[in-house]
């Protein structure tokens, strides 16, 4: 008798294509939330029983977008080394990566939270590496000492959630290194003397 196997990876193609689909969704639902799965495949250039074959429902496919958006950020933060890299170094360049990857993907994770329990788990693992930049700043004195790092936190990601939401014009977005050096002055500065991104 042989051992239970894991589910096969898709093939390449087969993993292009799902990647195809989901980039279409976002880009077909951030215009018309209302839009349907043939919409998305038109707009992704396969049959619409390529989606429905990938895709139990429409719930599925916007929660499988989310899932893959966060799995992106959980790699982009890894990327730029939260536990190695100088703080303020690790700090702009996730912020950088993660504002990147949430222009792209706006939709799924408005409408994915926590209470999903795979999103739940990667997005703890992304804010705990969060934290360990933050305590690393706190401890160079980069972070006043006596600051509530939970607070800090809170603060920080609103301040990248608005960076997103906030930008007049999602189809140009303004380079993410620009914007991720607005939201760290403005998270260990205030607005006082924060640079215009434009």
């Amino acid at each position: 008798m042989h051992p239970p196997t894991a589910a096969r990876p898709l093939r390449a193609d087969a993993e292009r294509t799902v990647r195809t689909i989901l980039d279409a969704a976002e880009r077909v639902l951030g215009r018309n939330p209302n839009a349907t799965l043939e919409q998305i495949a038109e707009a992704a250039g396969v049959a619409r029983t390529t989606v429905h074959r990938r895709f139990a429902s429409r719930d599925d496919l916007i929660r499988t977008m989310a899932i893959e958006a966060w799995r992106r950020m959980d790699a982009a933060v890894d990327a730029a080394r939260p536990h190695t890299a100088p703080p303020l170094v690790a700090l702009h360049q996730a912020t950088a990566n993660v504002i990147a990857i949430k222009h792209g993907a706006a939709y799924a994770l408005d409408r994915v939270g926590p209470a999903d329990g795979e999103v739940a788990d990667i997005r703890a693992a992304v804010f705990g590496k969060c934290d360990t930049a933050l305590r690393r700043a706190q401890a160079e004195g980069i972070v006043p000492a006596d600051a509530d790092l939970d607070w800090v936190r809170r603060v920080y990601l609103a301040l990248i959630t608005e960076t997103v939401h906030g930008d007049s014009e999602p189809d140009t977005p303004a380079d993410p290194d620009t914007l991720a050096r607005r939201v760290i002055d403005t998270l260990l500065h205030g607005v006082a003397g924060t640079p215009r991104d434009r």
